[in-house]
């Protein structure tokens, strides 16, 4: 499926992985829309790629629709990657036998509002728009990534809200994709391994506790890079035969309980 001259929108695209994606779709000469929080770091992206800045928080679906409605004015709207999202980490239950010790209910409400809910808003919204486009030669009018984790296969002591959130990611990859199918949108999800994102800080304190983390990972031995996930989201957009599949992009690791 090529992207030259459409639009694209990538959530959270300010940083990490939605940045790195962000690029790579605009080497392929699609025109993006940087959908995230951080103003600063997404106007200077959008302005380096030739794309777009909007302010978009997920759990507010007219930002999302807002989005949308830029990227339908720039050009035809081809592709969606969904990278916004949070982790929290906290044990279900506490030490001391105390309810007001356990996991804070609030913040597994917040993580799968953002992680999965603001996920969905957004594919239904933008598959909305991309269901009004001509088809290519192929019946296709469209494709959306989703990022989940590897935490939803292999979640870790106190992931329980991220698995979750993650888990339905991917839980909803085949459905949503055989919804699609009608349309001739396809929709496919990657699951992260462990990826060198500023979440790790800077200096050498961090570059040991990466190298330790690296250890972790089957071949190679070290944090993935945010543009090896980014060229996995560009194949799971331009090749018309990938459709409703997870794919792990971890370096083979399998994450232990803790």
């Amino acid at each position: 499926m090529d992207i030259s001259g459409k639009s694209a929108i990538v959530t959270g695209g300010a940083s990490g992985i939605g940045a790195a994606a962000a690029r790579q779709l605009a080497a392929r000469g699609a025109v993006v829309v940087i959908a995230d929080l951080n103003a600063e770091a997404g106007e200077a992206l959008a302005k380096e790629i030739g794309g777009a800045f909007v302010t978009v928080d997920v759990t507010n679906t007219e930002q999302i629709q807002t989005a949308v409605n830029t990227a339908v004015e720039l050009a035809p709207l081809w592709a969606l990657v969904n990278s916004a999202g949070i982790g929290w980490a906290q044990r279900t239950i506490g030490r001391d036998g105390n309810p007001d010790s356990a996991h804070n209910l609030d913040a597994f409400k917040k993580v799968i509002s953002i992680n999965l809910i603001g996920t969905f808003d957004a594919v239904r919204l933008a598959a909305t728009a991309m269901s009004l486009n001509e088809p290519n030669e192929s019946g296709e009018r469209g494709a959306i990534v989703n990022m989940a984790s590897v935490a939803a296969f292999d979640g870790q002591i106190g992931q329980a809200s991220y698995s979750a959130s993650k888990g339905g990611v991917v839980g909803m990859t085949l459905p949503v994709a055989r919804d699609l199918s009608a349309a001739g949108i396809r929709l496919n999800t990657i699951a992260p391994g462990l990826i060198d994102t500023p979440i790790y800080g800077e200096g050498p304190e961090s570059e040991a506790f990466k190298a330790n983390l690296g250890q972790n990972v089957l071949f190679p031995k070290r944090l993935g890079q945010a543009s090896e996930l980014a060229s996995m989201v560009v194949e799971l957009v331009t090749n018309s035969y990938m459709n409703a599949e997870t794919v792990r992009v971890d370096g083979g690791i399998r994450m232990p309980p803790k």
